[in-house]
């Protein structure tokens, strides 16, 4: 077992990682919901190169000091590529992933962080199968997520119950030694994420929460290509240099 490695929460800071894109009707009230939560913050965005007005409302956050850093992709590239951009940005202790379309709920961020304030984790996943309320939507995509996370495990000999969540955190220097070394563009970067640190043998800590997921016709972007692309993606990065 190795010793804790807490942090003092009186100085402890968060680095919140928004990588958006063509989320004009949920921006502004995910970045407030990020504000309200009780830690030192600093809050980057990264626009995907978004269409639908997004741009300018993220302008409109920066020019009002409600985000600390706002980055602007010069072609979409992708979430992975979205948060290792942001990724280099941060100087925060703790970085986490914090998707723009109020899937995720901040509130669930003292749980998600707690194994890693205390010096337990390295990293910690929160997990959507684990007990928390969640909206009931789609069951092939359940089956796929659970899918996903058995043959992620079974390369990574991990025992995750989620590795597809989007609530990733992690200790901000191993954020930064990892940033340099990310390839995947799209939503490959779960199993690229979760391969590496797996690779490095970090202590990883999973912990529930609850999921308000979207349908299709309420922006979910997500479809059935990135689920097969997503099989390749945790083959090469847990088989491949």
């Amino acid at each position: 077992m190795r010793a804790r490695t807490p942090f003092d929460r009186a100085t402890v800071r968060l680095s919140v990682l928004i990588p958006v894109y063509n989320e004009r009707d949920t921006i502004d009230l995910i970045v407030e919901q990020v504000r309200e939560t009780p830690i030192a913050k600093e809050i980057i965005c990264v626009d995907d190169c978004s269409s639908d007005g997004t741009s300018q409302i993220l302008e409109t956050l920066l020019a009002q000091g409600k985000i600390d850093q706002l980055y602007r992709q010069p072609v979409n590239a992708g979430k992975g590529a979205a948060i290792r951009k942001a990724m280099t940005m941060a100087t925060g202790d703790i970085v986490i992933v914090q998707d723009a379309d109020l899937e995720y709920d901040p509130a669930d961020w003292p749980l998600l962080l707690e194994p890693i304030l205390d010096g337990r984790a390295d990293a910690s996943f929160g997990s959507r199968f684990l007990g928390g309320p969640h909206r009931v939507l789609y069951f092939w995509h359940s089956v796929g997520n659970r899918l996903l996370t058995m043959y992620s495990n079974m390369l990574t000999n991990l025992n995750l119950t989620d590795m597809e969540t989007c609530y990733k955190a992690m200790r901000g220097e191993l954020a930064h030694a990892l940033a340099p070394k990310m390839t995947a563009d799209r939503f490959g970067f779960e199993p690229e994420i979760t391969a590496r640190l797996a690779k490095l043998d970090a202590r990883i800590f999973e912990v529930p929460i609850s999921y308000s997921g979207r349908t299709y016709a309420e922006g979910k972007k997500i479809g059935w290509k990135d689920g097969v692309a997503a099989f390749w993606h945790i083959t090469k990065f847990n088989l491949f240099p």
